[in-house]
C-alpha cells in the first residue's frame, strides 16, 4: 500500500488568513485543527476550513512543493485555490 502526503492550504471562515502545511494525514490533521488541538497560528487565527490539497507519494516533494507556494504571493495561492474551489467551499467532507 502506498503512504500519501498531502500539501494543503487551509483558512478561516472569512478567508483572510491562509496556512499552508503538510501532513501525511490529512483528514486527521484537518480534524486537529478544527478542533484547535494543535497550539500556534492555525489556532490563534481560527483556521480550520481546508480548501486546497495535492497529494503526493513522496514526502519530499510535497516539502518542495509547500516551500514553493509559501514562497509566493497571497494573489498566487489565491488564484491556485480559485482555479479548484472558486467559492472557496471546505473540503474537508470529501477526503
Amino acid at each position: 500500500m502506498t503512504k500519501h502526503y498531502f500539501l494543503y492550504i487551509t483558512t478561516n471562515t472569512h478567508n483572510t488568513t491562509l496556512y499552508t502545511g503538510v501532513t501525511g494525514n490529512l483528514k486527521k490533521r484537518i480534524y486537529e485543527h478544527k478542533q484547535k488541538l494543535v497550539d500556534g497560528f492555525t489556532k490563534r487565527y481560527n483556521i480550520t476550513k481546508l480548501v486546497y490539497f495535492e497529494i503526493f507519494d513522496d514526502p519530499t516533494n510535497a516539502i518542495k512543493r509547500e516551500k514553493q507556494i509559501k514562497g509566493g504571493s497571497r494573489r498566487k495561492k489565491i488564484d491556485l485555490i480559485e482555479n479548484i474551489n472558486p467559492k472557496w467551499d471546505d473540503l474537508y467532507d470529501n477526503i
